[in-house]
């Protein structure tokens, strides 16, 4: 069996989704304001953009180890441009339908977005708002650390691996893997193809939710 054939014959208790490059598609957005500030800070535009998706922006600045540079604050900038420029942000297709026909407590956002940033995007894109959203502000490490889905199963009442999870960047694959959890790859917003031993799906339009007995829920073929 398939990696995609077992997600789709397995019923599970939740949804966890990540953002931007999941539900949602921001980079555009993101590479203006992250090439601003690395052109302000002497860093090379082409080599960084690539690393800074999927994780929080402290972490992304802190990485990088720019001498005087105070990655809280710097990170707070960042936050403020992006919410400032949502110009093109778009829900990945058949995204908002997906979430708006899963039961409200069973499904939450997990992103490395702080959630001012997070509810901007998401209104931009159409993306409704969850009952439980995990974001940058509610953990002390972020992906490729795995608290953060760990927090949103625990908000949900429900246990981890009862959960399948939604991811697209690298550093959130590896948060789903260190979480032990299912996974299911989006792959729409990717220049090139992924190599990866997970299930993949381009997006959500060929995709639908199946309620099961026991408020357990299950994807299905569309």
């Amino acid at each position: 069996m398939s990696a995609l054939e077992s997600v789709f014959n397995t019923a599970y208790r939740a949804f966890l989704f990540d953002m931007d490059g999941t539900v949602l598609t921001s980079i555009a957005a993101a590479e203006r304001v992250w090439a601003t500030w690395a052109v302000r800070h002497g860093v090379d535009v082409e080599t960084f953009l690539p690393t800074i998706h999927g994780a929080r922006a402290i972490d992304t600045i802190s990485r990088l180890g720019l001498p005087g540079v105070d990655a809280q604050a710097q990170a707070q900038w960042i936050t403020a441009a992006e919410i400032e420029d949502v110009d093109g942000v778009t829900e990945v297709a058949g995204a908002a339908a997906f979430l708006k026909s899963l039961p409200a407590r069973q499904w939450a956002i997990v992103t490395s977005a702080p959630r001012a940033l997070a509810l901007r995007r998401m209104a931009a894109a159409g993306i409704p708002e969850p009952a439980v959203m995990v974001t940058a502000e509610d953990v002390s490490a972020g992906k490729p650390d795995p608290a953060g889905y760990r927090l949103a199963a625990r908000k949900l009442g429900v246990e981890i691996s009862e959960c399948l999870i939604f991811e697209d960047a690298t550093v959130g694959i590896l948060a789903a893997e260190a979480a032990r959890a299912d996974l299911v790859v989006i792959t729409s917003t990717h220049d090139h193809p992924i190599q990866t031993p997970h299930a993949t799906l381009v997006d959500y339009e060929s995709v639908a939710v199946c309620l099961k007995s026991g408020d357990q829920i299950q994807l299905q073929n569309t």
